[in-house]
């Protein structure tokens, strides 16, 4: 029973450190909640784009990493392409923007 004590005491501190180690960001990797910020960030991007009449039309992918959105695809005008960044800049949460929209 002693020996258990003992496995006990020196485990759960190992525990809780790699608990917490696990759920740190990195400068490669995102914590878990600034991942779900960033997922949250996504999802805002996206609708603001369909809900926006004239870039609905358009295939546009929107990522988001630590604040940052990147969007990708295809425009038919410079006009689309700086409208969609400023839809992009304009979600709560977003630090910067990365308009890697090509015009055809």
């Amino acid at each position: 029973m002693k020996k258990l004590n003992i496995l006990l005491r020196t485990l759960m501190p190992l525990v809780l450190v790699a608990s917490f180690t696990g759920c740190a960001s990195t400068p490669t990797h995102e914590s878990t909640g600034q991942y779900v910020d960033n997922t949250v960030i996504t999802t805002e991007v996206k609708a603001a784009l369909a809900a926006d009449d004239f870039l609905k039309s358009f295939q546009i992918s929107v990522t988001s990493y630590k604040d940052t959105v990147q969007l990708s695809g295809f425009v038919n005008s410079q006009a689309a392409k700086d409208k969609a960044g400023e839809l992009a800049r304009g979600a709560k949460g977003v630090k910067k923007v990365k308009n890697d929209l090509i015009v055809k």
